[in-house]
């Protein structure tokens, strides 16, 4: 399937009192790492504007294995698991260095028309399309 990866390194600022990254700044590193994956599929959120449809999460899971620590460097994996009904992405934030996993998750976008704001039962053709001009 597609992906997409980035690397981050934890900041100060991303730490809780237990000196480790607090767990709700793990989203922004997904979001970090769906965004390279839908500018990778050519369907990022000016691309979903355009079409006039909009992507709303309406569900995030998240399985924290490890903690990520003060300047600890990561990458933050994105893949496409579903596209033709829903848009669901699977994630992997691993240790650059050892590559071990230390976070998995899953998001789950739907399509909504935006002009009626009615959810589609199926993905519009205008992220069909260029998924699959990326698959084999």
């Amino acid at each position: 399937m597609i992906s997409a990866e980035i690397t981050l390194t934890a900041q100060f600022y991303d730490l809780d009192p237990m000196q480790v990254v607090w767990h709700g700044n793990y989203p922004r590193y997904l979001e970090q790492a769906r965004c390279a994956l839908l500018d990778h599929i050519g369907y990022n959120y000016p691309e979903m504007e355009a079409s006039g449809y909009l992507w709303p999460i309406v569900d995030m899971r998240l399985k924290y294995v490890r903690p990520v620590r003060f300047a600890q460097t990561i990458r933050v994996s994105a893949t496409l698991a579903e596209y033709e009904n829903r848009l669901r992405i699977e994630y992997r934030i691993t240790d650059a260095g050892t590559g071990e996993v230390l976070t998995k998750a899953t998001t789950t976008q739907l399509a909504v028309e935006a002009a009626s704001q009615e959810l589609c039962l199926e993905s519009p053709s205008a992220l069909v399309e260029r998924v699959r001009k990326l698959l084999p």
